[in-house]
């Protein structure tokens, strides 16, 4: 498989239909079209005349080596039919009956793609037709992507990141948008994962924003991000947002994804139960927004346990990537206790939440990959405040024997050395900034674990912040941090991150490389297989 060199500035990506027959799917909405407007959310079907259009794009999600979910939003009712072909020139399609799309579900939907051939480019094109004359469809929008290779030897590549129009730097028509995306998407990756933070329901976007340089930052804006979201309709309005980038829009079109959520979502450290304290809202009830949150996060993102308009689903789940690596993904936002000092010296819904540690024991037990990446949305090492006395991540800043939170962790960390685990590695976002923490029993007050690393990327499009600091239960050492030195440091200064993971099929070691925007490779660390702590 040929990609672009890992250590230079992104090249043009390896699938040259990009130029032709994908670039409908990212300029059904070109930035030029609607810069410095304000932006009215979907209009209503029955205002609508002609046929049936995908202005949002596509997106494909939660690719394993035979399935994937293929994404799309109608602007109005709509029959969604998904064609696959092995060639860009679809003269042999697979046709797939996708569901009805309507109000139920905004307009979007989801079809699921099985018995696809494993390390295979698959292409598609997803046509919308008239429920009521079939004869009369949209303009298909096409999109590929890569299934998991079931052999190790063509070997792994994949990018993470999260944080996106956070604190008021949304769309920029003067930078072009989200340029992140573009460097990205020249990298070629298997699939992007997106650690959370994927919009700012509680963070409005304004028209404009005065500069530290005496500059201004301006915004496309729309009426769903004038206020923050309360309603689902507002929620809604939040995800449909960041589609109006056609840089994104491009990405999606070319890359999976694997989505999990934080806090923003919904409301800045939000915890189950929660009342908020915020004269900006009406309803204050946390987990109203954040039923309303979800249903509209499962609309607008692939996610295999989270149906479209499915209430009940869940974001948690492990996406086994062939023999090379399996990604469990967590949500340590949806089943926490309440933020607090963390001091308690018993604690069993913890972060996670009892089911969620028991299904991610179980589950890392079973794996057999290589590496097993945990995705986590919070970083464990790093104290993330939440006011002047409660803390918001694991670690509260004590760093003596596990407490509070660190205790799940502590369990956790103790079943991988016990059960013989190997391969594991957390990623995160969070915290606007990049870093990489080593853990290691030897310098740690507990010390039934074996050794493992933390790699902290972010943010994609937001404010930059400075650096935490570390509490010492996990025996962390920081071997790289890069953070600006004051708060909401503008994206226009820099300090825009993403991480790299490459896992090399011949042997089998996997090398983490954290990226800046537009300014190449920060740092490298490379992890060798079968090897216990690096």
């Amino acid at each position: 498989m040929t990609r672009p060199d890992a250590n230079s500035a992104p090249g043009p990506a390896r699938r040259a239909v990009l130029r032709g027959s994908l670039a409908t799917a990212a300029a059904a909405v070109p930035l030029a079209a609607v810069s410095g407007l304000a932006l009215p959310g979907g209009a209503p079907a029955q205002a609508l005349s002609g046929r049936p259009r995908a202005r949002w794009g596509v997106q494909t999600g939660d690719v394993t080596t035979s399935s994937g979910l293929v994404w799309v939003r109608s602007d109005r009712r709509a029959r969604m039919v998904v064609e696959t072909s092995a060639t860009d020139s679809f003269r042999k399609v697979r046709r797939w009956r996708g569901p009805l799309l309507g109000p139920g579900t905004d307009y979007t939907g989801t079809t699921q793609l099985h018995g696809l051939p494993a390390g295979e480019q698959v292409y598609y094109r997803v046509v919308l037709a008239d429920p009521d004359d079939p004869r009369r469809s949209g303009e298909p929008v096409r999109g590929t992507f890569r299934t998991a290779s079931d052999s190790r030897r063509a070997g792994v590549r994949f990018l993470w990141s999260g944080d996106l129009a956070g604190q008021g730097w949304g769309i920029n028509p003067d930078r072009g948008g989200y340029p992140v995306f573009e460097e990205m998407g020249g990298l070629d990756p298997d699939f992007f994962l997106n650690s959370g933070d994927t919009i700012y329901a509680d963070s409005p976007i304004p028209a404009r924003v005065d500069l530290p340089d005496g500059g201004v930052w301006r915004n496309v804006t729309t009426e769903e991000k004038s206020k923050v979201a309360e309603t689902l309709a507002e929620f809604r309005g939040n995800f449909r947002y960041n589609l109006l980038d056609d840089k994104l829009r491009a990405f999606n079109a070319r890359v999976p994804s694997l989505v999990q959520w934080d806090d923003h979502e919904v409301h800045n450290n939000w915890y189950p139960g929660e009342i908020l304290e915020d004269e900006r809202y009406t309803v204050r009830d946390a987990d109203v927004l954040a039923g309303r949150a979800l249903r509209a996060f499962g609309e607008y993102f692939p996610v295999r346990t989270l149906p479209s308009g499915d209430r009940d689903g869940r974001v948690y789940r492990v996406v086994r990537h062939g023999p090379l690596l399996d990604v469990f993904v967590l949500d340590m936002r949806s089943y926490r206790n309440a933020n607090s000092p963390g001091r308690q010296p018993h604690e069993r819904q913890g972060i996670l939440g009892a089911e969620q540690l028991r299904w991610l024991k179980r589950e890392l037990s079973r794996s057999r990959a290589m590496w097993k990446v945990i995705a986590s949305d919070m970083p464990l090492g790093l104290t993330v405040k939440d006011g002047a006395t409660d803390y918001e991540a694991v670690a509260q800043g004590d760093p003596g024997v596990p407490l509070g939170r660190e205790l799940q962790i502590a369990e956790l960390l103790r079943h991988v050395k016990h059960r013989r685990i190997t391969g594991t590695v957390w990623l995160t976002t969070d915290v606007h900034y990049t870093s990489a923490q080593h853990y290691a029993p030897s310098r740690a007050a507990f010390q039934d674990f074996a050794p493992f690393w933390e790699f902290v990327s972010g943010p994609l499009n937001a404010g930059g912040f400075p650096a935490l600091e570390l509490d010492g239960t996990f025996g962390p050492r920081q071997d790289f941090v890069k953070a600006p030195t004051t708060a909401n440091v503008p994206p226009t200064e820099g300090g825009q991150y993403f991480g790299q993971v490459d896992i090399d099929g011949a042997s089998g070691d996997l090398t983490v490389r954290l990226r800046e925007l537009g300014g190449g490779v920060l740092y490298t660390r490379v992890l060798r297989a079968g090897r216990t702590g690096q």
